[in-house]
Parts: C-alpha cells; sequence; structure tokens
C-alpha cells in the first residue's frame, strides 16, 4: 500500500512539473483570416469612411507538455467596434459587439508538421451606440433601429500545418441565436501561410477564410488578407495587412446586410 501512495505522489509531482502556468504565447495560434480571433488594432476601410477597432485578448491560463505533445485551456474577451470618420478628427462609434468565452487546445508536432485542434464555448452580443443615432433629426441612422442580437456557441478547429502552411477546418454550433431564425451551424475552411527568411527583418504572410452560414439560406463569406509582420511568425509582434472581405456583416447588428470592402489595418499579433 506504502508503495502504491509513494508512486501516485511520484506521478503527480512528475505530471506537475510538466505544467506551465499563464505561458506567454498561446498553444494554438489564432487563425489568421478567420474573423473572430483576439485582435488589438484598427483597419481603415478604403471603400468608405468607415473604421473598424478592435481591442481582444486570449490567454492560456496553463499549458500541460509531454513529449511532443501539447494541452492548454483559456479563455477569450473580444470587442470589435464599427466607427466612422467625421470632421474635427471625431470619430463616433455606430456598433459594437462583445464576446467572451472558454478556449481549449491541443496540438502534437513531429519533425514534419503540426496537427492540432482548438475548442471553444463562447457568447456574443452586438449593440448600436450613439453614433449610429442622427441628433438632428432624432432618428436612428438609416432608420435602422436597435435590435436583439446575441449567440452562445460551441466551436470546434482542427487543423494541420507544414512548411509554413496551416490548413484548417471549422465547425460552429449556436446553442441559442437571436434571432431564433438564423441557422445553427455555421462551416468554414482557410489557411493561412507565413514565409519565414531569416535575411528579411519581417515576415510576409496570406490568407483566407471561407464561412458559410445561414440567415434565410447557407451563403458563403469571404475574407482574404495579406500583410507582413515584425516579430516571431509565429506569436507576438506587429502586423501591417491588407484585407478584402465580402458577405453577410461581421456585425451582429447588421446581421443581414450583405457588405464587400477593403481595409488597410494595423494589428498588434499574440
Amino acid at each position: 500500500m506504502n508503495k502504491v501512495i509513494i508512486s501516485f505522489f511520484i506521478l503527480a509531482a512528475t505530471s506537475f512539473s510538466q505544467v506551465t502556468w499563464f505561458p506567454g504565447e498561446l498553444n494554438v495560434q489564432p487563425f489568421t483570416a478567420n474573423f473572430l480571433e483576439p485582435k488589438a488594432g484598427f483597419s481603415f476601410s478604403l471603400d468608405r469612411p468607415d473604421i473598424r477597432l478592435d481591442i481582444g485578448t486570449s490567454s492560456d491560463f496553463f499549458r500541460y507538455e509531454r513529449d511532443n505533445e501539447t494541452f492548454s485551456a483559456g479563455g477569450d474577451l473580444f470587442t470589435y467596434t464599427r466607427l466612422h470618420g467625421t470632421e474635427e478628427f471625431h470619430f463616433p462609434v455606430e456598433a459594437i459587439d462583445y464576446l467572451f468565452g472558454l478556449n481549449a487546445g491541443y496540438k502534437i508536432s513531429d519533425q514534419n508538421a503540426e496537427y492540432g485542434a482548438r475548442f471553444r464555448f463562447s457568447h456574443i452580443s452586438a449593440h448600436f451606440v450613439d453614433g449610429h443615432f442622427d441628433y438632428k433629426t432624432n432618428y436612428w441612422s438609416n432608420n435602422q433601429t436597435p435590435r436583439v442580437y446575441s449567440r452562445e456557441f460551441l466551436e470546434f478547429f482542427p487543423y494541420i500545418k507544414f512548411s509554413g502552411i496551416r490548413l484548417y477546418g471549422g465547425y460552429t454550433y449556436l446553442i441559442h441565436v437571436t434571432p431564433s431564425y438564423i441557422g445553427k451551424t455555421i462551416l468554414q475552411t482557410g489557411f493561412d501561410y507565413f514565409y519565414a527568411n531569416e535575411a528579411l527583418p519581417f515576415t510576409p504572410f496570406a490568407a483566407y477564410d471561407l464561412k458559410f452560414a445561414k440567415i434565410t439560406a447557407y451563403e458563403s463569406n469571404h475574407i482574404f488578407c495579406a500583410g507582413i509582420k515584425f516579430g516571431n511568425p509565429r506569436g507576438k509582434g506587429f502586423s501591417i495587412l491588407y484585407s478584402y472581405f465580402a458577405g453577410r456583416s461581421i456585425h451582429g447588428e447588421y446581421f443581414d446586410i450583405k457588405e464587400k470592402y477593403s481595409t488597410l489595418g494595423f494589428n498588434l499579433d499574440l
């Protein structure tokens, strides 16, 4: 019996030594072209006087490593905001979306490739702000009044990474959504590619995300981005990027509105 107890404490001590609490970087890095990722920066529209401000973070609470496997768990807190430019350097806020939730990540690496997956359980709610209200006429802009938009969802993103390219798929199930007629299943796929070259002071990259979601019928949303990153290609750094959006609006208050536009953005990467 004593041998069993001693063996248990040795195993527990060994396992605990493999745990890192609040590691410096994420186990599974954000998927570059997927919109619902932690960002901290600005995106300036090239087609209209709109600006998007992202203030978000993801943090791993702990990381467990064994051989070539890594498991992590953490949390997400995002806001993404739509503003528009006016005279005298004013930027009224039209709409803001909030996301918070929990995540778990797993990856296994060998000399040739990396395999992994990320799971998230999150809540999103969307709101109009005073910049969407016209105080001269005392009406909401474009006669679009505030409406309730929220959702709680489970998300699963498996991926494979090799030779600098990462391919992923995505499945999202909306546990609860308002308005209730929105489809509860979202399917995604995409890639990101970082060209690491020690001769360059930065890392060029490109990424694409394709999403199928249902409002009245299943439709595709496209996001393409390309740019350069300073810092760790697969970790913390600073990015300058061009993005192209086509599909239903990324903001919940405009969820049923189709949009096409390009942006130039600046982002602090996690």
